[in-house]
């Protein structure tokens, strides 16, 4: 059995228009040696590279303000969400959705993303709130292996170290088997995205085995099934940052979603990048594959 030790690497919060990669290199250059792998957030790139959109600025559409009304606060507040076991707060939260604020999401959800994302209670197509301030969301990226791949070579050339960078997202991916499968568009090849929604009610309706997404690797070559170990393990070292969902968010910081501000994030402890190797780290507890 191959033992893994990851290392969550803290950093200040990256806000738009961040270098990212002289903040990822100034980071883990003392940390770092050949071989190892180094996992990053894609929403903190895509929040650095400007990836983010100002849901208060939206106009929702009759489409968007049914599906707030109607589909999150019924469908998934009293039916889709006990199906896939969600626990009694999320499922209050879910059945007093916010009309104003759920309907302008749900109107970037379905412009972004299409409506089988859209049906989704939330990160619909990889679109986040979490760790972002006031009404911004986060963007997938549309370019993860040529930024994985940039990545990888300043490393090489600044920290004279080989590594492999896997970009990731907390979004999960689902294994049936030898089938892997994920709601999230555009992840790792040998991961399958089917259906949006329907991904995922499978994926948590049948509890199936479950690990975050890897969306690209550059410096090696990684099956699915290995990288989504790694990521795994890198997602449990990383936790949840300011908070798993904005509803966690907004609680930790005691004021309502749409009120966390930048400097508010800064006072967090942001672990951006986690440090994968396959041997122990000194004085840290490994991880088992």
């Amino acid at each position: 059995m191959t033992k893994y030790s990851a290392l969550a690497v803290t950093t200040n919060y990256w806000k738009p228009n961040s270098n990212y990669i002289e903040k990822i290199i100034s980071s883990v250059g003392d940390k770092i040696e050949n071989g190892d792998f180094v996992v990053v957030s894609e929403k903190a790139i895509a929040t650095a590279t400007g990836r983010i959109v100002d849901e208060s600025r939206i106009k929702p559409s009759f489409y968007a303000k049914v599906l707030a009304k109607f589909w999150m606060r019924i469908a998934w507040g009293y039916f889709l969400g006990v199906m896939c076991h969600f626990g009694p707060r999320l499922l209050k939260r879910l059945r007093e959705y916010p009309l104003k604020s759920g309907s302008r999401h749900k109107q970037v959800a379905l412009e972004q993303a299409g409506l089988m994302q859209a049906l989704m209670f939330g990160s619909e197509g990889g679109i986040d709130g979490s760790n972002l301030a006031y009404s911004y969301v986060s963007l997938p990226l549309n370019k993860a292996g040529e930024m994985a791949q940039r990545i990888r070579n300043r490393v090489l050339v600044r920290l004279n170290r080989n590594v492999c960078v896997i970009i990731a997202d907390t979004d999960k991916t689902y294994k049936f088997r030898s089938f892997f499968f994920t709601a999230r568009p555009q992840p790792l090849k040998g991961i399958q995205s089917i259906g949006g929604v329907i991904a995922y009610i499978l994926g948590k309706l049948l509890k199936l085995k479950k690990s975050s997404t890897p969306l690209a690797v550059a410096g090696c070559n990684l099956g699915a099934g290995e990288a989504l170990k790694i990521t795994n393990i890198a997602d449990k070292a990383r936790g949840p940052g300011s908070g798993a969902t904005v509803w966690d968010m907004a609680a930790r910081f005691h004021v309502d979603v749409n009120m966390v501000s930048w400097e508010m994030l800064d006072t967090i402890k942001h672990k951006p990048i986690v440090i994968v190797r396959k041997q122990a780290f000194k004085k840290l507890n490994t991880l088992e594959k």
